[in-house]
């Protein structure tokens, strides 16, 4: 695709219903894209960050882990991102933690749901001495109550569903994440593949903006298509899951959702568990942003 066609966009995100909540006017014809048309691609964050390794979407969610990875290739979007102020993914088991959580973890098994997610970075952060099992995001939780593995790490609805299995909280990566450096934890992000050009990556930017303020505004309409992609939450947790994730940040990194992305990465870089803290861009609408 050159940025002078009549562009088809492939815009990747999860089938979740923050996901879901944000694209929805995009994807339901509320807001005017110009002669821009999107095909939304629906698949679990840690498939879309194996695609975006390859390159294969335009426009796609992957983790913030997975984007130190994709920097030469892709610019982060300033809109769209899901990012946790103090909570975020859950450190969960059957019985009550031990008093030392971070310690008490060496050696132990986790299941994580996927090694490209920012979830499994922040817990690598934790304890570096975990070790840990890949299992799909959707089958963590059970793999925990049916004592299969001994620690889960949840993320999307298992962090608010994880106490009617009995399971109990260890750790929350984003109450820890605040602790230590006074940040939100950034946990995803939109990106934009740079071979588009300028001009178009800066009216993807405005698209993907419009319907998040459409959704935000709109919120009982966009809600109740959300809960088509809840997984069995009730009205009442559903709206509590998409105010989770789709909040100020989501329209907008802003200054301090760019400063702790920034964190995230110089941190992970230190610590080994990526090559290097890639210098970030973050495309606006209207124009770029650097971090």
């Amino acid at each position: 695709m050159t940025a002078a066609a009549v562009p088809t966009i492939r815009l990747g995100h999860s089938p979740d219903a923050d996901d879901a909540f944000m694209f929805w006017a995009l994807a339901a014809g509320r807001i005017d894209t110009g002669d821009r048309r999107y095909v939304h691609d629906l698949a679990d964050i840690e498939t879309l960050n194996r695609r975006a390794l390859a390159g294969e979407l335009e426009v796609t969610a992957v983790s913030l882990h997975a984007y130190a990875h994709l920097a030469d290739r892709y610019a982060l979007l300033d809109h769209g991102a899901s990012i946790g102020d103090g909570y975020g993914p859950r450190l969960v088991g059957r019985v009550a933690p031990p008093a030392a959580v971070p310690g008490a973890l060496a050696g132990r098994t986790v299941a994580v749901p996927g090694e490209w997610t920012t979830a499994f970075l922040a817990l690598k952060l934790l304890q570096p001495a975990v070790d840990h099992v890949v299992l799909p995001f959707d089958q963590i939780e059970e793999a925990v109550a049916s004592g299969e593995v001994e620690l889960g790490l949840l993320i999307h609805e298992g962090q608010l569903t994880h106490g009617e299995r009995g399971l109990v909280c260890w750790m929350d990566l984003g109450a820890w994440w605040r602790d230590e450096t006074g940040l939100p934890l950034p946990l995803g992000a939109n990106v934009v593949r740079r071979d588009l050009g300028p001009s178009l990556l800066r009216a993807i930017a405005g698209d993907l903006k419009a319907s998040i303020e459409y959704a935000l505004a709109h919120r009982a309409e966009a809600l109740a298509h959300a809960r088509r992609y809840s997984r069995g939450l009730d009205e009442e947790r559903t709206d509590r899951f998409v105010g989770m994730y789709v909040n100020d940040f989501t329209v907008s990194f802003g200054p301090r959702g760019r400063r702790a992305v920034t964190e995230l990465l110089a941190r992970a870089a230190v610590a080994g568990l990526i090559p290097t803290a890639p210098e970030l861009t973050f495309v606006a609408a209207g124009a770029p942003a650097h971090a």
